[in-house]
């Protein structure tokens, strides 16, 4: 009956989506990047981005002007809160919650991708924060 019961459970692993056990992995490179964002080094947070996203900019400054224009949430959060991981399409979507230095709340959708002990970023949606009553 053992036997059995590990070969269930090592079936219903294999069922999870790809990456699920690789959570503190994922939620790691995104506090790591955001961490060199707070630095101010941004060829430390250039080198968690994907090949593709790194090759797309060239240069860690032009990166890192991307950034500045486009999620200046995630260069000095004041709060940083990890959601959901979930696999949309085969693409692995890691969704955080921060919170800016004026208490703004910001959601954001970090795809990553690679695996095991090498998760890189590689796109951030802005996603509309819903309102309602907390």
């Amino acid at each position: 009956m053992f036997r059995f019961a590990s070969f269930v459970f090592s079936l219903v692993l294999l069922a999870l989506p790809a990456g699920a056990e690789d959570r503190d992995r994922i939620t790691g490179v995104i506090g790591a990047q955001i961490e060199a964002f707070r630095d101010d080094d941004i060829t430390r947070a250039f080198g968690f981005a994907s090949p593709r996203i790194r090759s797309l900019f060239g240069t860690p400054e032009r990166f890192g002007q991307m950034v500045e224009r486009g999620y200046p949430m995630v260069l000095r959060p004041n709060q940083v809160r990890y959601l959901e991981l979930r696999e949309v399409a085969g693409n692995l979507w890691q969704r955080v919650l921060i919170t800016d230095q004026d208490g703004r709340l910001h959601l954001l959708d970090y795809q990553v991708v690679g695996g095991g002990g090498d998760w890189k970023i590689n796109a951030v949606q802005i996603l509309k924060v819903p309102q309602g009553n907390a």
